[in-house]
């Protein structure tokens, strides 16, 4: 079978304007979809979004939970600690780029400064970063890191510390780097050895710079990280026949910026973002899935017909085995789209 967009598409679930943004963040917190911050246009001069917007998965609603307060932020990432704090680190506030730590108590439905600790040489400002959580109280930082004028020509690497308890963070700058990246993906995936067996987990970096290549952001032996997996059996089944049984081109992204990337079972699933390779028409509706079921690991790329589902500086997440796809920017990249949809793979 030779690969289409008729085998996959994306289905719209709900349309609200309060989804319509992009460079955003979407976190699952107790079942419910947590979107914070972002922009409306990307070419605007005001400031970040700082609402926080919860979609309920089993009711398709959408509801402000939280309004604009002083914590605004775009380009940031954000991990979940205890299913109940949803943990902002760095990222745009407006005028300049930030690597501080803030937290929302999704319980009490409000805002929680943290108190950075002794750090040795702390990021100067982090913007289209990742941001890996290996524990409730450790993150790997990947990205470019500068202030409002420069950029470094090589991406640092951080363990950021946190405790959850005391509201405190530190960072540790790692002795390794990775090649300057910006709006780059991170997959936290098994590590196997020669023997095909799981020796731990890996960090792979890639995109965010006009190159095919990946990077190992950090290895961890068994037992060493605590990794959040979402079960999602009927969609890791229907992505293994959609390899196995589609024509798809084992090509991986090259370069790639602002596209999204999540973790399904022993798949990676990389969707949209604007290629480097062209100045007119740069966003991208393709998918690519990354195959870790052999050793080394298989690309293989499905390209999108459909222009309406082009998206960029969008996000997706995992929850009840479905993936979906919130906010972005569309073709032109500047008109934010207020679609959730889910993916859709028949054959």
């Amino acid at each position: 079978m030779t690969a289409s967009s008729s085998n996959w598409k994306w289905n719209p679930v709900v349309l609200s304007d309060l989804v319509a943004r992009g460079f955003h963040s979407c976190n699952l917190v107790q079942g419910k979809l947590l979107i914070f911050g972002g922009l409306k246009s990307p070419e605007t001069q005001e400031p970040p979004l700082g609402d926080v917007v919860a979609f309920d998965t089993s009711l398709q609603t959408i509801q402000t939970i939280a309004p604009e307060c002083g914590y605004r932020r775009s380009h940031h990432e954000a991990v979940v600690l205890g299913d109940r704090w949803l943990c902002i680190v760095g990222g745009w506030d407006g005028s300049r780029r930030v690597s501080d730590v803030c937290s929302f108590d999704a319980e009490q439905a409000q805002w929680e400064r943290w108190t950075a600790g002794s750090s040795n040489a702390p990021p100067v400002g982090l913007s289209s970063h990742t941001c890996t959580k290996l524990s409730d109280h450790e993150m790997r930082v990947v990205g470019r890191e500068g202030g409002l004028r420069t950029q470094r020509r090589y991406a640092s690497i951080y363990t950021l510390h946190v405790n959850p308890a005391t509201k405190t963070y530190w960072y540790r700058e790692e002795e390794s780097r990775t090649a300057s990246r910006a709006g780059h993906s991170a997959m936290l995936l098994r590590d196997t050895g020669s023997g095909g067996k799981s020796s731990g987990y890996k960090l792979m970096v890639f995109g965010g710079r006009d190159s095919a290549d990946c990077d190992v952001a950090g290895r961890w032996g068994k037992g060493k990280i605590h990794v959040d997996s979402v079960h999602a059996p009927e969609l890791s089944e229907k992505i293994g026949r959609l390899v196995s049984t589609v024509k798809g081109s084992q090509q991986a992204p090259k370069g790639l910026r602002h596209q999204s990337c999540t973790v399904v079972g022993p798949f990676a699933i990389i969707f949209g973002g604007e290629t480097l390779s062209r100045g007119r028409d740069a966003v991208c509706n393709d998918l690519y899935i990354h195959d870790t079921r052999s050793s080394p690991a298989t690309w293989y790329h499905f390209p999108g017909s459909s222009r309406a589902q082009k998206r960029v500086g969008h996000r997706t997440c995992l929850w009840n085995d479905k993936l979906y796809l919130v906010g972005g920017f569309g073709a032109d990249g500047r008109t934010p789209c207020p679609e959730i949809c889910t993916l859709d793979i028949s054959l």
